[in-house]
């Protein structure tokens, strides 16, 4: 397959793998609707992050060394389910807790931050992101890759990934949204814990089952 051909088609597989509901659509969310928009933007760059690597790893040839090694996608399987469990424990346990608006002085990088280490976690430690990486690359990629593909294909990931939960987290900052969500956080919070811990259970009983 042509060079140009094969970026394109791997940018548009991951367009339709990032817009599918999932973990990361559940965190970006929650984190927009529950914090701010400037956290869920944080939480989308983290996301794009999280994608550039993905990528990387998958030039590198990951799913070949995932098909080499079976028990390594297992081990990054459990330890995926692991952390969805604990996310989904740390949403349970706040569900309570109400919202406190922060005051403009205290608004600093912390939250920032937290929020785009929380999303860069959340995406790098996906086994079905990885195997969809994977997946695509090993599928489109030519076996001989140009340097100017090395360049193009990381900054395309990252402005998909991080374009679309930008777009996520705006819509779910907005007024409305963020009004109904203060109405009924302690269930909306508590179905987005289960839904994080559905997720991780199935990741841990498939882990078991292998």
């Amino acid at each position: 397959m042509e060079p140009l051909l094969a970026v394109l088609g791997i940018l548009a597989a991951i367009t339709v793998g990032a817009a599918s509901p999932g973990p990361s659509f559940v965190l970006v969310a929650r984190i927009a609707v529950a914090q701010s928009r400037r956290d869920g933007l944080a939480a989308a760059l983290g996301m794009g992050a999280g994608g550039v690597i993905l990528g990387g790893l998958a030039l590198l040839g990951l799913q070949a060394l995932l098909a080499q090694a079976g028990w390594l996608y297992l081990l990054l399987k459990g330890l995926g389910g692991l952390y969805l469990l604990y996310l989904a424990v740390l949403l349970w346990r706040s569900a309570t807790e109400p919202i406190r608006e922060a005051a403009e002085g205290e608004r600093g990088a912390t939250g920032f931050a937290r929020a785009f280490l929380l999303a860069l976690a959340t995406q790098v430690s996906n086994p079905k992101a990885i195997a969809v990486y994977g997946s695509i690359f090993a599928a489109l990629l030519p076996q001989h890759v140009p340097v100017w593909v090395l360049i193009v294909l990381p900054l395309g990931l990252f402005a998909i990934e991080a374009g679309w939960y930008a777009t996520v987290a705006c819509v779910f900052s907005s007024e409305r949204p963020r009004a109904a969500y203060l109405r009924s956080k302690l269930w909306i919070d508590r179905l987005a814990a289960a839904v994080m811990g559905a997720l991780g259970l199935r990741l841990l009983t498939e882990t078991t089952r292998a």
